[in-house]
């Protein structure tokens, strides 16, 4: 893989151009990462509004129908729900895990298989989530297993 950068002042904007002979994993990762850059959520953390940037979201978990942001060392509340995350959030990293789980595959650090046809992810802080079986094989593709 090639990479060059090219300054050019008469744009207005960043134009990213990716040529290859075909669109394979590794494309589908560089055009996620891309357009998550810049991409900001509303949330409550210790009783203040925050924007974070979507590429800082570990997962986000809803509970008793409120959805969490789990950041690095912060956990956020934001008004929307799991679904509207995951319509806002299609064409990026973040996948679902359960009925109440997205998970940001960029945080992930470490998969193995776990009971009954399930995932246990390590993510980037140490935590553990597991991936339950109706969302498992989505999870392996996406991976690339």
């Amino acid at each position: 893989m090639r990479l060059s950068v090219r300054e050019d002042p008469a744009l207005d904007d960043i134009e990213v151009i990716i040529a290859c002979p075909q669109v394979d994993r590794r494309v589908r990762r560089i055009v996620e990462a891309v357009e998550m850059d810049g991409m900001r959520l509303a949330c409550t953390v210790d009783g203040y509004m925050r924007m974070v940037d979507v590429g800082q979201v570990l997962y986000a978990e809803t509970v008793d129908g409120r959805t969490f942001l789990y950041l690095e060392r912060d956990v956020g509340e934001t008004g929307l729900s799991l679904a509207q995350l995951e319509e806002g959030l299609a064409g990026t990293e973040f996948v679902r895990a359960s009925r109440q789980v997205l998970v940001n595959l960029a945080h992930v650090r470490g998969i193995r298989p776990y009971l009954n046809a399930r995932l246990e992810l390590l993510l980037s802080n140490g935590e553990r989530l597991v991936v339950s079986r109706q969302f498992a094989p989505s999870v392996k593709t996406r991976i690339g297993f």
